[in-house]
């Protein structure tokens, strides 16, 4: 395929401000961000809530979600026997910064999305953690034996009881499914790859005000949606800090998508053979064929796009579906 009718998609990031964000968004990434309680970068979206646009090229300016309608050949979206077309772009990619500790959490898986929230997708997603004190800590899972214990324990407020929390060290990797309860504690920095989606259930919000007041909590739908018993901690969680160097490292295989990470001490040569392939430079700087990238840059590289050769002294994490 002729990389110069199908070019590398360079994106623009949507930042959101956060009750619990910071600034190291604008200071340890280079990013100009909205103010000094950023908690998100969205660096790859065709959602609604935050669409981001092309940076240069033949479709600068352009939404991805009007590029993933007009140009479905670039993401590989052809309708095929038993392969119906994808109705929207299907994944997120974030960076997010919890200068304090976000709230007590679960998603929906998608059936339950689909029928309670408008038709949305539900929300499977996964970490890499970019940055954390030495002592840091997740909320990922519960303690409740079953239904009726979780109820009793959420409607009690018996969240000492109720929430689990494991270590967490830098360049470890959690795959976090529907109905897992979970939290970013503050301090840490990660990256979110995840669904196209933006439902969450707040569990707890450690009653804090926004504006005055308490933000909305979700009670009934967080105890329709959770799994009990919760999975162990160690399945959720794997060390992707001291992987084979110069290679892709595939980091997660679901439903929903694959995730890979680059180390790149040298040069690294694939073949772009997927429908699509986010990729997100998250330390370092080097060429993707000849074009300098450096962290903090987000692209696409696209259907049929062919040889890629990396160079360069960085780590890139890579997604698709």
């Amino acid at each position: 395929m002729d990389q110069k009718v199908k070019p590398i998609i360079f994106l623009n990031p949507v930042f959101k401000q956060m009750i619990w964000g910071g600034e190291r968004l604008g200071t340890d990434w280079p990013y100009e961000i909205p103010g000094p309680d950023t908690g998100e970068c969205w660096a790859v979206s065709a959602h609604p809530n935050g669409d981001c646009t092309v940076r240069d090229g033949a479709y600068a300016g352009k939404a991805l979600s009007e590029l993933w309608e007009e140009e479905p050949a670039l993401f590989g979206n052809f309708e095929s026997e038993g392969t119906p077309k994808l109705d929207r772009f299907p994944l997120l990619t974030k960076i997010i910064d919890a200068k304090s500790d976000l709230s007590i959490q679960v998603h929906p898986d998608d059936a339950y999305a689909k029928s309670h929230e408008n038709g949305s997708l539900g929300k499977t997603e996964c970490w890499y953690i970019l940055d954390c004190e030495p002592d840091a800590t997740l909320v990922i899972g519960h303690n409740a034996k079953d239904k009726e214990e979780l109820a009793a324990m959420i409607k009690e407020g018996r969240w000492h009881e109720f929430i689990r929390e494991v270590p967490v060290k830098r360049g470890d990797f959690i795959q976090i499914d529907p109905g897992t309860v979970h939290a970013i504690k503050g301090g840490i920095m990660l990256l979110e790859t995840q669904q196209n989606s933006d439902i969450t259930y707040r569990v707890y919000d450690y009653d804090r005000l926004s504006g005055g007041k308490p933000r909305q909590l979700h009670v009934e739908q967080s105890i329709d949606v959770i799994t009990v018993p919760a999975k162990p901690a160690a399945e959720c969680i794997k060390d992707a800090a001291n992987l084979l160097k110069d290679q892709m490292n595939l980091l997660i295989s679901c439903p929903y998508y694959q995730v890979w990470k680059f180390d790149v001490t040298n040069m690294v040569s694939f073949a772009q053979e997927h429908p699509f392939l986010i990729m997100s430079v998250i330390a370092g700087d080097g060429e993707i064929n000849g074009q300098p990238i450096r962290k903090g840059d987000h692209f696409i590289l696209p259907c049929g796009y062919g040889e890629v050769t990396l160079e360069g002294r960085m780590e890139i994490i890579a997604a698709s579906i």
